[in-house]
């Protein structure tokens, strides 16, 4: 139970790094991908460039989080494999000497 929670704790911690990560980054991106070098020409239909913009964010977001949970769960498995190889390198410690009575 202790390794399944370790789990999910890297998984979601990286889904959240992930996603952090895509809002921070996207909207650069996305102004980039959608300004025209004749930007004082230009005429658009502004409700659709909202929605692309907005979709575009959100699918950024998401690929994000994608990928930051693909992440937390290689970190997670090299951190439980890394955990057993240290605990079978490691000799327990000896049983206590029975005193007599």
């Amino acid at each position: 139970m202790a390794m399944l929670k370790t789990f999910l704790i890297f998984i979601l911690a990286g889904t959240l790094l992930g996603t952090v990560i895509a809002s921070w980054a996207a909207p650069s991106y996305i102004e980039w991908n959608n300004s025209t070098p004749l930007a004082s020409q230009t005429m658009c239909n502004l409700p659709e460039v909202v929605r692309s913009v907005t979709a575009s964010l959100m699918h950024s977001q998401l690929m994000g989080a994608a990928i930051g949970a693909g992440v937390g769960l290689v970190a997670a498995i090299l951190f439980a494999v890394r955990a057993r190889s240290r605990a079978k390198q490691r000799p327990g410690s000896p049983p206590p000497a029975a005193t007599a009575a």
